[in-house]
């Protein structure tokens, strides 16, 4: 979980406690509220304004609490203070014109296509302040921006730019400039190989032919994108009053989300926002033209029959609007339907705060009027029914099944649910229409949740070439996948997954040990033909059981073994359990 340092003085304030907490035990109660706890305290014989506090973030859902200014914005809010207004946000309706512009070139949009950004003035900077932008930087590049592969940031020094800001494709080779940090000239090339970030971050542009460059109007760099600064126009220093913020990625709402935090953060220490207009040569999710910060969010509608079910006690839809102020969320009473409904009733329309992204769903409204109205108020309740605890019809399914895989001689796996876009769908020749991904990933190897096993199969099979074959692996396991007709708009099924690799592994042998398992089940099937990408054309079939097909087996495709590395003939497929019982 993500850790943050943050300046004991300006945290204080920052919160509306100059003068902190009458004892540890409140403070860590109001940290509650951020889903935080203290994790170290200051050390008191230092000055107020050298005092360093460790908070530790216990969920990853909230990257705007990352820094001093977003967690000390929450437990103000929670304690009473008022909701911070930002109204330098643009969006449709209400588009704020800029004179400072950063135009986007054709020659970047294969390689790293979008920018955020903006200006912040009318503060001196501290050697505390600076510091705290730093770890904010880095927090939010590391973890959110999965290692500044989707999201990098960049601060300059204003008063040297000469706008409008270029951000534009180079060649690695042709292009020299110092980096921050550095005393002489590198291509973009050598500082790949001899800056300590070059190396560092290098697995991110060094198979590119185009890497991203920023210079201003005049051809003088600000930056390389996402690697690092020049030693001039990007060396922020203490005592700075004007700075340009941008950000770079490949993933443009997340770009848009932490641009935004960084600007509330900056609004909250006493700097005036300044927009910046974005524009671009070529098509985005957002237009050709964005002027940051934007603000993107939709109001999400939650009813107080969800809140009353999931919290166990009935609250007014003003109790539900007080508290969800207390979070920072602005709200009204409403009555509507939830997404994905159509009956409307009585509940709370919320508005995300500009720095969140993290309302998917109703369900999230009623966390935060759960946490406003704080966990202290909820009286506990013995249970009223007396129940016995047992075993799920699914659960007995699933072990009998994995009895018969045992007994027809392969191994017990057990793999994560989460996975890379690589291993889930370019390996296994997947279209990938229905695979689930998640939002705000903490990194790109668990970015997607599967919709198979046998990706999870073809893993171990992929570092098991060193061992006496045959290989026989199997899986008893969760899959999800998109389903719009569920109210979620994701289905969870439980499914069985099996691999055979070595010399002996054909479709006769497939279909052998498939019939003898529906045998020991007690159940009917049928097989026609499959077209499935994953096999070998004419060698694959569908499972059919009561004319609805639950699964899919035969010759792994030499394409799929490729990909894996797997040098052996191969035989798998899966089948849906939910669908047997």
């Amino acid at each position: 979980m993500p850790k943050i340092e943050v300046n004991e003085e300006i945290f204080y304030t920052l919160a509306g406690r100059s003068g902190g907490w009458k004892n540890r035990d409140e403070f860590e109660e109001a940290l509650v509220c951020a889903k935080a706890e203290l994790d170290e305290d200051s050390d008191k014989s230092l000055p107020a304004g050298e005092r360093t506090l460790k908070i530790e973030l216990n969920d990853t859902n909230r990257p705007d609490l990352w820094g001093t200014a977003g967690c000390a914005r929450q437990v103000r809010m929670y304690c009473g203070g008022k909701r911070s207004g930002y109204d330098f946000f643009s969006q449709s309706g209400s588009v704020k014109k800029t004179a400072r512009k950063v135009k986007v070139q054709e020659s970047v949009k294969k390689v790293r296509p979008y920018l955020a950004g903006f200006v912040a003035s009318g503060k001196t900077i501290t050697d505390p302040m600076l510091r705290d932008m730093i770890q904010t930087q880095e927090k939010l590049a590391w973890n959110f921006g999965r290692k500044r592969r989707s999201i990098s940031m960049g601060i300059y020094r204003i008063s040297l730019v000469k706008w409008p800001i270029i951000y534009k494709g180079a060649d690695p080779d042709s292009v020299s400039f110092v980096p921050l940090q550095w005393d002489c000239p590198l291509t973009l090339r050598e500082i790949l190989k001899q800056h300590p970030k070059g190396k560092e971050y290098a697995f991110i542009q060094e198979h590119e032919p185009v890497h991203p460059l920023l210079t201003d109007s005049q051809g003088f760099i600000l930056s390389y994108p996402p690697i690092i600064n020049s030693n001039d126009l990007g060396a922020v220093q203490v005592g700075d009053n004007e700075i340009f913020v941008e950000l770079t990625g490949t993933d443009m709402p997340s770009l848009t989300l932490a641009a935004s935090i960084v600007a509330c953060d900056l609004a909250d220490n006493g700097f005036t926002i300044e927009p910046v207009e974005v524009e671009y040569e070529y098509d985005t999710p957002m237009g050709r033209s964005v002027i940051f910060p934007y603000y993107f969010q939709e109001p999400v509608f939650c009813s107080l029959w969800r809140i009353e079910k999931f919290l166990g006690e009935k609250l007014t839809a003003d109790e539900c609007v007080a508290a969800l102020e207390r979070m920072g969320v602005k709200a009204e009473k409403a009555n509507d339907a939830e997404r994905g409904q159509s009956e409307k009733t009585e509940g709370v329309r919320a508005w995300p705060p500009e720095y969140r992204n993290d309302f998917l769903h109703a369900a999230d409204v009623m966390e935060d009027v759960m946490i406003g109205r704080s966990l202290a108020s909820f009286k506990p309740q013995r249970p009223a029914d007396a129940t016995v605890g047992r075993l799920l019809p699914i659960t007995l399914f699933g072990r009998q099944v994995k009895e018969i895989f045992i007994g027809l001689g392969y191994q017990e796996m057990i793999y994560n649910y989460l996975g890379s876009r690589k291993d889930l769908v370019e390996n296994m020749r997947a279209s990938g229409e229905k695979i689930i991904r998640i939002f705000n990933p903490m990194t790109e190897n668990y970015e997607y949740v599967r919709d198979s096993v046998l990706a999870s199969l073809m893993s171990s099979e992929s570092i098991s070439g060193r061992s006496a074959y045959p290989h026989k692996v199997f899986e008893v396991g969760k899959i999800a996948r998109l389903d719009e007709s569920e109210n979620y708009r994701s289905a969870t099924r439980q499914y069985a997954g099996f691999l055979h690799a070595g010399t002996d592994a054909n479709f006769n042998t497939a279909a052998g040990e498939l019939q003898t398992m529906f045998y020991y089940l007690s159940r009917e099937y049928e097989v026609e033909e499959s077209d499935d990408p994953r096999f070998i054309s004419g060698r694959a079939a569908a499972i059919l059981y009561n004319g609805k097909a639950i699964g899919v087996f035969g010759e792994i495709h030499p394409e799929v073994l490729e990909n894996w590395g797997v040098t052996v003939p191969c035989t798998g497929g899966e089948i849906d359990l939910d669908a047997l019982v």
